[in-house]
C-alpha cells in the first residue's frame, strides 16, 4: 500500500456533480479536513482544484473528463467504469464499497481503489484514508468481476427477499417476521462462509424440498423457476463445500 498522506496534503479537492454521492462525499472529506470545492455544477474546469473528483453517472464520466483542465488528477466514484473514460488526465477511482443516502459516514467503509500512476493511486489511498475507509485495489481488468459481485452482495438480495417477502405473505406473514432470520444468516456468512448454510437442502431433506416447491408453484407459479434455480445453486454449494446441518 501507498504511504498515507495527511488530510492537509489533499488541498483542493474539487467535487463535480450535486447528487447524492457528491455532497456525502464533499461534506465528509471537509469534515476530515480537506480543502473541498463544490459540489460544482456539470460543466467545472477545476481550474481552482489539484484533485477532481467526478461525481456524475457512469455515462457521463467521459465528457464530464473532457472539460477539467489539463494538469489535474481526475477521479471518479463508480464501481463500474474503469480509468479509461478519464484520459488523457493522469486518473484514479474510489468506489466506496457502501448505499450512500444523505449524510454518509464513510468511516469503517471498504473502498475499491485504482489508480493510472504511482502517485495517482497514492492520492486515492490518501483520500480513502482521510474519510477513514478501509482501502482495498481493484484493477480495470477485475472492475466487471468486482462490481458484479458487489451487484450480487446487494442488489440481488434485495430482489431474493423481496421474493421470500412476497411468499410469506400468502400465509399472512409479514416482512418484519423474516427480518431478525436475515440478519443472523448474514452474520453467520460473514464470519462463517458457506459453512453458514443451513435448512432442508443442507440436511438432504429433500421430501421437505418437494412440498417448498408445490408451494412456490401454487401460490408464486411465475416464480418456480426462480425458486429452481435456487435449489440447483444450493445443491451445488452443498456439495462443493460438504456442509451440513
Amino acid at each position: 500500500m501507498p504511504d498515507s498522506h495527511s488530510a492537509h496534503a489533499l488541498a483542493r479537492v474539487a467535487i463535480v456533480g450535486g447528487g447524492r454521492v457528491g455532497r456525502a462525499m464533499a461534506s465528509a472529506l471537509r469534515a476530515a479536513g480537506v480543502d473541498v470545492h463544490g459540489p460544482l455544477g456539470r460543466g467545472a474546469t477545476g481550474e481552482d482544484a489539484d484533485i477532481v473528483l467526478l461525481a456524475v453517472p457512469d455515462a457521463e464520466i467521459g465528457a464530464a473528463a473532457a472539460l477539467i483542465a489539463a494538469g489535474r488528477l481526475v477521479g471518479h466514484f463508480s464501481g463500474a467504469t474503469t480509468l479509461e473514460p478519464l484520459a488523457p488526465h493522469e486518473a484514479l477511482s474510489i468506489h466506496p464499497l457502501t448505499t450512500v443516502t444523505g449524510e454518509t459516514s464513510f468511516a469503517g467503509m471498504p473502498a475499491a481503489l485504482a489508480g493510472s500512476s504511482e502517485r495517482a493511486r497514492a492520492t486515492a489511498h490518501s483520500l480513502a484514508e482521510a474519510l477513514g475507509m478501509v482501502p482495498f485495489d481493484v484493477s480495470d481488468a477485475d472492475r466487471p468481476a468486482y462490481h458484479a459481485a458487489a451487484s450480487i452482495a446487494s442488489n440481488f438480495l434485495v430482489t431474493l427477499e423481496s421474493f421470500a417477502e412476497d411468499l410469506a405473505a400468502t400465509a399472512g406473514v409479514p416482512r418484519e417476521a423474516l427480518a431478525p432470520l436475515v440478519r443472523a444468516t448474514v452474520a453467520n456468512w460473514e464470519t462463517h462462509g458457506a459453512a453458514a448454510l443451513t435448512g432442508p437442502i443442507a440436511r438432504g431433506d429433500e421430501a421437505t424440498v418437494i412440498r417448498q416447491r408445490a408451494a412456490v408453484a401454487e401460490r408464486l407459479p411465475d416464480r418456480a423457476h426462480v425458486f429452481d434455480a435456487l435449489v440447483a445453486a444450493t445443491r451445488d454449494l452443498r456439495a462443493r463445500q460438504g456442509v451440513g446441518s
